[in-house]
């Protein structure tokens, strides 16, 4: 028997309390920015299909398509390079060279079974063919490699499930040139644009803000010749995603992050047991 209750505790035990020791403090400028890469896949997303119904509605011709996309490869692949002064490349050892024959592979490849990807999905309704590219489409963007480390992140998978996404809607085109051009396009804002934002946001920062805002306008604007309603609520999203939940996650940190560190926890043993052991 003690002279003291089971559950009794000393005054001075709760001295030793320390609260958000190990925290990450975070700031709303930093949060915003890094929210830039989900806005810019977002606008990527919304990019893509746009085009698509442009060129399903006969509005955009696949020539006039395939030379813009030519243009805008042509002067990303320079600003690539322009970036970092060509140390990428030199650390990576590939030559322009390869990199040509690459571009020259991949599009004699898809030209050549643009015909297959054309009839690929006869059988199949439309409705199940746009239900299957929004699915694809959403996963896309759950598995994109936003910068985070976590067990979700896939880039490989995220880029299969755009470019099938990308021959599921090419499929209902009128033609197959219409077929090789939309999924050459899937491949370059879906493979090659976010490397150029990756190397952007690491060099060039305000360079890689401008160029976020200036793709978010296009998407608008685009998106607000088929439906203002959804250029609105799209508009709506944007803003969610870049200020109001940085501010929320901000904010609810400051309120409910309770990380108590003290006398309690769990002891640690810091010295090499090894040769105990043996």
């Amino acid at each position: 028997r003690q002279p003291f209750p089971d559950n009794y505790v000393d005054h001075r035990f709760l001295e030793e309390l320390r609260k958000n020791v190990h925290a990450r403090q975070y700031w709303y400028q930093a949060v915003v920015f890094q929210s830039g890469a989900v806005v810019q896949q977002l606008c990527s997303v919304c990019v893509f299909v746009l085009t698509w119904w442009y060129m399903d509605a006969g509005m955009l011709s696949p020539q006039g398509l395939f030379g813009a996309a030519l243009v805008s490869s042509l002067l990303g692949y320079v600003l690539f390079d322009a970036v970092d002064g060509g140390a990428g490349r030199w650390a990576s050892g590939r030559t322009r060279w390869a990199d040509l024959k690459s571009t020259l592979v991949f599009a004699a490849f898809t030209y050549g079974f643009s015909p297959v990807l054309k009839t690929l999905t006869e059988s199949i309704s439309t409705d199940t063919i746009y239900a299957m590219s929004a699915l694809m489409l959403l996963g896309h963007l759950i598995f994109f490699d936003y910068g985070a480390n976590a067990a979700i992140v896939s880039s490989t998978l995220s880029l299969n499930m755009a470019i099938f996404a990308s021959v599921c809607l090419a499929s209902r085109l009128p033609r197959s040139l219409h077929a090789f051009v939309m999924v050459t396009f899937a491949m370059q804002i879906f493979a090659l644009w976010p490397m150029l934002q990756k190397k952007l946001k690491a060099r060039t920062p305000r360079c890689y803000v401008g160029v976020t805002v200036l793709f978010a306008l296009a998407a608008l604007a685009g998106l607000a010749t088929v439906s203002s309603v959804g250029a609105v609520l799209f508009a709506s999203l944007l803003l969610a995603i870049s200020c109001l939940c940085p501010y929320c996650l901000i904010r609810l940190q400051l309120l409910l992050k309770d990380n108590i560190h003290g006398p309690w926890d769990e002891a640690e043993i810091k010295e090499d047991l090894s040769r105990f052991l043996m």
